[in-house]
């Protein structure tokens, strides 16, 4: 879920048509000393609070939905097959919190 997000988006590419008959010379897009952009991606990659916050919040929202399920069941109601739904849904908002504050992908990609 976070990883996708803090990609950079690809560069496009620009397809070139080919030579036309006229003599006319089309713009370049960049300047050749023009400034880049520097990587935007290093702040998102390494950002541990962010990870911790958002994280926490899902685990926190999936433990919540889950346990809105579960206090019927308590009171000694049969599971119906909308309860079970809504328990998955919660237990699946709680891993992607989990996935999010472990980061399991980032690692491998850190330069430094």
């Amino acid at each position: 879920m976070g990883s996708f997000f803090s990609q950079p988006p690809e560069p496009a590419k620009v397809i070139v048509p080919p030579k036309a008959a006229s003599s006319a010379k089309p713009a370049p897009i960049t300047a050749p000393g023009a400034p880049t952009s520097p990587a935007r991606d290093s702040a998102f990659k390494n950002c541990w609070s962010c990870r911790v916050l958002s994280g926490s919040g899902l685990i926190g929202a999936g433990g919540y939905v889950y346990w809105v399920a579960r206090k019927p069941m308590k009171l000694g109601y049969p599971p119906s097959p909308g309860t079970i739904a809504q328990m998955v849904f919660g237990i699946s908002i709680a891993c992607g919190g989990v996935i999010i504050v472990s980061d399991p992908k980032g690692k491998a990609f850190r330069d430094s």
